[in-house]
């Protein structure tokens, strides 16, 4: 688990289902973040929240219990709530992606953050997402958008763990200078004229297409090279041609 997502709280407030902090406990193990905080609630020791626990019964053990929201969340610097109703006072709602995006860029000495997960029934309050710095909702279809509780956390907690960008054995990208792609450009403009495929007189009009399209694969040094060996042996193999398009 990264250093940020230890200092990362995942805060329930008034829990009403045993099971569903169970659940938490194991989607958030899943994902290698250990700090719950629980605002009242149900009993997190009840039969129901063991079961689905599974083997993340240490942080149901570890949880922190608060007798409010305000004390939940008093010793974090970024705060999330949750909502899945917008109104006058629930602006800039951010999917999950953009909170990970937005904690990792703010991880930092002396950080500690919380994203806070409301009632199954009523979700947080207005005053309680006046607490919270950031809101933040999971899109889902119109003709139901409410997700259970612990799936909900699991989004969350997934997206943050996707941040941390792990290698799974990949190597570091190194993305090609400009120098590279614009030889590039220019070889793939003079192979594409040749063949037929770009119209002489305005080559531009398809060029920057390709441009768009090649910019976005962000390649690196080595895929540079690679196409240009392309182009040069589609130059070489079509030097016989004409460069009349055939039917």
């Amino acid at each position: 688990m990264s250093e940020a997502n230890e200092h990362i709280s995942i805060v329930l407030v008034e829990p009403q289902s045993p099971g569903n902090i169970g659940m938490v406990c194991r989607a958030m193990k899943n994902m290698g973040l250990k700090r719950l905080r629980l605002v009242k609630g149900c009993d997190r020791f009840h039969p129901e929240s063991l079961k689905f626990a599974v083997a993340a019964k240490d942080l149901l053990e570890q949880a922190e219990i608060f007798s409010d929201l305000p004390s939940a969340v008093a010793d974090s610097v970024l705060t999330v709530g949750t909502t899945r109703r917008h109104g006058k006072y629930r602006q800039e709602i951010l999917a999950p992606p953009e909170v990970a995006s937005r904690l990792k860029e703010h991880a930092g000495s002396g950080f500690r953050a919380a994203i806070v997960f409301g009632r199954e029934d009523n979700g947080l309050t207005t005053d309680e997402l006046s607490l919270c710095r950031w809101h933040a909702t999971i899109p889902s279809a119109d003709e139901y958008g409410s997700l259970n509780l612990a799936q909900s956390v699991l989004v969350f907690c997934y997206e943050l763990c996707k941040a941390e960008a792990w290698p799974g054995g990949g190597r570091e990208l190194e993305l090609a200078e400009s120098a590279d792609m614009e030889s590039l450009f220019v070889q793939m403009k003079e192979c594409l004229i040749k063949i037929g495929f770009l119209n002489q007189q305005n080559p531009e009009h398809i060029m920057r297409s390709m441009r768009r399209i090649f910019f976005r694969a962000e390649l690196d040094s080595r895929e540079v090279s690679v196409l240009r060996g392309l182009m040069t042996q589609i130059e070489w193999a079509s030097s016989g041609f004409d460069g009349r398009k055939r039917i």
